[in-house]
C-alpha cells in the first residue's frame, strides 16, 4: 500500500452531525502513513481513499476497480454490508466520513502482498520429463563413448585382430547420437510460440508460461467480462397488480430516456424491440409540460422523470419500497415482493417502476452470457480441459450463470484466499491451472497459477504477478493462449519423437562402420555400402537441424485431440519418418562426398 499519499483527518474538536458534510475548518491534511486505527477521515468526490476504513456517515459512489477489477461503481454507506471501504479505491460522487480500521501494514493491500509472496509456480510435467530425457540420453552416450575406447583396446589385445577405435570416431559418435536435434530446436519452438502470442497482442514475461499453456487442464475464468458481457441488461418486464404490460413498458422507457447507463439504454431497447415503442411516442397522451428528469444518486438509488402531475420513479427495490411508503397512497403488494424475490433468487437484479407512488411492475436485469461461449467451453472439454467460473456472486446466482454458460464448475463468493486455495488444490492433484484476472484481489491467485494472464488495463499488482499480459484486455483470449500452447506442445512432441527415432537410425547406420576396424565382422552390417559413413553422419546431423527449423517455427497443425491420439500420430508420422530419414540422408551425403573426391 502506498504510504506517501495525503489524507484529510478530522480534528478532535469535530462534532459529528449525521447527514451534514463537515466544514473544511475541521479538516487537517496529513500523510496517510500517520493514520492509525479509529482515526476519523473525510473523503469527497475525486479523492482516493488512503486506507481501509468503515463508513460512519455519508453515502457515495465508489470506484473499486483498482482492487476488484470491476469497472461498475458501488454504493458505500454506513451500516450493513456496504460500509467497508478499501484503501486505493476512489470516490466518484458525494462524500464519506470514515473510521480507519487498520494500522499501517495491516490493510487489504498489505495482506495481498503477503499472499503473493507466498505463492510459487511449479515446473510443468513436460518440462520435467524432457529434462530427464535429455539429461539421461546425454549421460548414457557420454558413458558409452568414454568406455568404448578402453573396451576396444581390451578386445584387440585379447582377440589379437583388428585395431583400436580412434578418439575422432568416438567424438563423432557422441556428436551424432547425443540428442542435439531436439536440443537445438527448442529455442526455435519457443520463439515461434512467443511470435504467435505477439501477433495476438499478448506479451509473455516467461518462456515457461507458453510451454505451461500446452499442459493446462484446468481453466479458471472470471465471470464478468469473460463469460458474461459485464453489463446488466433488461430482459423482461413483469407487470403487477393488474397493470397493463404496455403501460409498464411506456413508463419504464420514459423513466430511462435520460439514463445513459448500459442498464438504462437496455430498458429503452427492450421497450422498442419487444413492444414496438419509440421514445417520441411515449407520454404523448400526457400534458405538454416540460419533462424534468431526475438523475440517479447514491443517496436515493432511484432515477425518474417529472412532467406536471406525473411522477415516475425507477430504482432498487428497497429504495422504491421506501418511496411508495413515503407517498402513503399505495401499499407494497405481496405480488410485487414475490416478483422481486423471484428475480433475486434467479441471480438477476430487480428494478421497480412506479407512477405517482403506485408500483406498476418490475424490470428484470441480468448479466448476459456471451454468444458462442458455450460452444467454446464444449471445445475445451473435448481437449480434456476443465472450465471453472470464478465470481463474487452468491451460490444461487453463480449456479444459474454457470448452467447457462456450460462451465464444468464454479467458485462463488470468491475471495483472494479462496481463489488461491482452489488453485493449490488442483495443483496438488497434479493439474496444470491457467487463470485470467485484472484486479489486485486476483494477484495472489495469478502468482500461483501456472499460466496467469493479466489484462493491460488491470492493476499494477495483477500485471506484476502474471506471466502474460494481454494488451487488448480481452479475457476470452486465454482460450486462444491455451490453444497456442497446445500447438507448441504438439510441435515439440513431434520433433522429440523424430529426434529419438533419428538417433536410433543413426546408431544402426554408424556403429557397423565405427567399429568395423575393431570387429571386422561388423562390416557385413554396412548394408548401405557407406564409404565415408562417419563424416556423412556428422554432416547429416548438422543439416537435419537446419532443415527442421522451418517446421519448428511454423508448428504442427493443431486440432483438438486426446493425448493418445496425438502420440499415435507422432509415432506413425514423425517416428517412422525419423527412422527412414537418416538412412536416406546419410547415403546421399556419402554419394556426394564420393563424387567430390573425399
Amino acid at each position: 500500500m502506498r504510504r506517501d499519499t495525503e489524507a484529510k483527518k478530522l480534528n478532535p474538536d469535530y462534532t459529528l452531525i449525521r447527514g451534514r458534510e463537515p466544514d473544511e475548518k475541521y479538516v487537517s491534511v496529513i500523510s496517510s502513513s500517520a493514520l492509525r486505527k479509529n482515526d476519523l477521515i473525510y473523503v469527497k468526490a475525486g479523492d482516493t481513499i488512503p486506507v481501509d476504513g468503515e463508513v460512519i456517515d455519508g453515502v457515495a459512489s465508489v470506484n473499486e476497480s483498482a482492487i476488484t477489477g470491476e469497472s461498475a461503481p458501488v454504493i458505500r454507506e454506513s451500516g450493513g454490508d456496504r460500509s467497508a471501504v478499501t484503501g486505493g479505491t476512489s470516490i466518484l460522487s458525494d462524500w464519506l466520513i470514515l473510521r480507519v480500521s487498520a494500522n499501517p501494514g495491516e490493510g487489504f493491500l498489505d495482506h495481498m502482498i503477503g499472499l503473493i509472496e507466498g505463492a510459487k509456480r511449479q515446473k510443468t510435467p513436460n518440462e520435467i520429463a524432457l529434462n530427464i530425457l535429455l539429461i539421461g540420453l546425454t549421460a548414457v552416450f557420454v558413458v558409452v563413448s568414454a568406455t568404448l575406447y578402453a573396451f576396444s583396446q581390451y578386445s584387440v589385445k585379447t582377440a589379437g585382430v583388428g585395431t583400436t577405435v580412434t578418439v575422432t570416431v568416438l567424438v563423432a559418435l557422441f556428436v551424432c547420437l547425443a540428442p542435439t536435434t531436439i536440443g537445438g530446436l527448442l529455442s526455435a519452438i519457443g520463439i515461434a510460440g512467443m511470435d504467435r502470442l505477439i501477433q495476438r497482442n499478448v506479451i509473455t514475461t516467461s518462456g515457461r508460461a507458453i510451454e505451461a499453456a500446452g499442459d493446462v487442464d484446468v481453466l479458471l475464468l472470471d465471470k464478468t467480462g469473460t463469460i458474461t458481457l459485464g453489463n446488466r441488461q433488461a430482459v423482461e418486464l413483469i407487470p403487477v397488480d393488474g397493470t397493463e404490460i404496455m403501460d409498464l413498458a411506456e413508463t419504464a422507457q420514459l423513466a430511462s430516456l435520460a439514463d445513459e447507463t448500459p442498464e438504462g439504454r437496455s430498458i429503452v431497447v427492450l421497450a422498442k424491440e419487444k413492444y414496438g415503442l419509440r421514445g417520441r411516442t411515449v407520454g404523448a397522451t400526457e400534458s405538454s409540460t416540460e419533462m424534468q428528469f431526475i438523475p440517479f444518486t447514491s443517496q436515493t438509488r432511484m432515477s425518474g422523470v417529472d412532467q406536471g402531475d406525473l411522477h415516475i420513479r425507477k430504482g432498487a427495490a428497497d429504495a422504491v419500497f421506501a418511496h411508495i411508503q413515503k407517498c402513503a397512497k399505495y401499499e407494497v403488494s405481496e405480488q410485487l415482493k414475490q416478483e422481486v424475490d423471484k428475480i433475486a433468487r434467479a441471480g438477476g437484479t430487480p428494478l421497480v417502476v412506479t407512477k405517482n407512488g403506485k408500483a406498476l411492475g418490475v424490470i428484470h436485469l441480468k448479466d448476459i452470457v456471451k454468444g458462442g461461449i458455450k460452444e467454446r467451453f464444449a471445445q475445451l472439454r473435448k481437449m480434456g480441459i476443465k472450465t471453472v467460473m470464478i465470481t463474487g456472486d452468491n451460490r444461487l446466482t453463480a449456479a444459474t450463470i454457470a448452467a447457462e454458460a456450460g462451465v464444468d464448475d464454479f467458485l462463488s463468493e470468491a475471495t483472494p484466499e479462496s481463489k488461491l486455495k482452489l488453485i493449490r488444490e488442483y495443483q496438488t492433484g497434479g493439474r496444470m491451472v491457467a487463470m485470467t484476472g485484472d484486479g489486485t484481489n486476483d494477484a495472489p491467485a495469478l502468482a500461483q497459477a501456472d499460466v496467469a494472464v493479466a489484462m493491460n488495463t488491470g492493476t499494477q499488482p495483477a500485471r506484476e504477478a502474471a506471466n502474460m499480459i494481454d494488451l487488448d484486455s480481452n479475457p476470452t483470449k486465454l482460450i486462444e493462449i491455451v490453444e497456442i500452447g497446445k500447438q507448441l506442445l504438439m510441435t515439440r512432441g513431434a520433433l522429440t519423437t523424430f529426434s529419438i527415432a533419428n538417433d536410433i537410425a543413426k546408431y544402426f547406420a554408424i556403429i557397423p562402420i565405427a567399429f568395423a576396424s575393431t570387429y571386422p565382422s561388423l562390416a557385413a552390417l554396412n548394408v548401405l555400402g557407406l564409404h565415408n559413413g562417419i563424416l556423412s553422419a556428422v554432416i547429416f546431423n548438422a543439416i537435419i537441424i537446419v532443415l527442421l527449423i522451418p517446421l519448428a517455427l511454423r508448428g504442427v497443425s493443431y486440432r483438438a485431440m486426446s493425448a493418445e491420439e496425438a502420440l499415435r500420430n507422432n509415432i506413425l508420422i514423425y517416428g517412422i519418418g525419423g527412422l527412414i530419414a537418416p538412412f536416406i540422408g546419410i547415403k546421399l551425403i556419402d554419394i556426394l562426398l564420393i563424387l567430390i573426391g573425399v
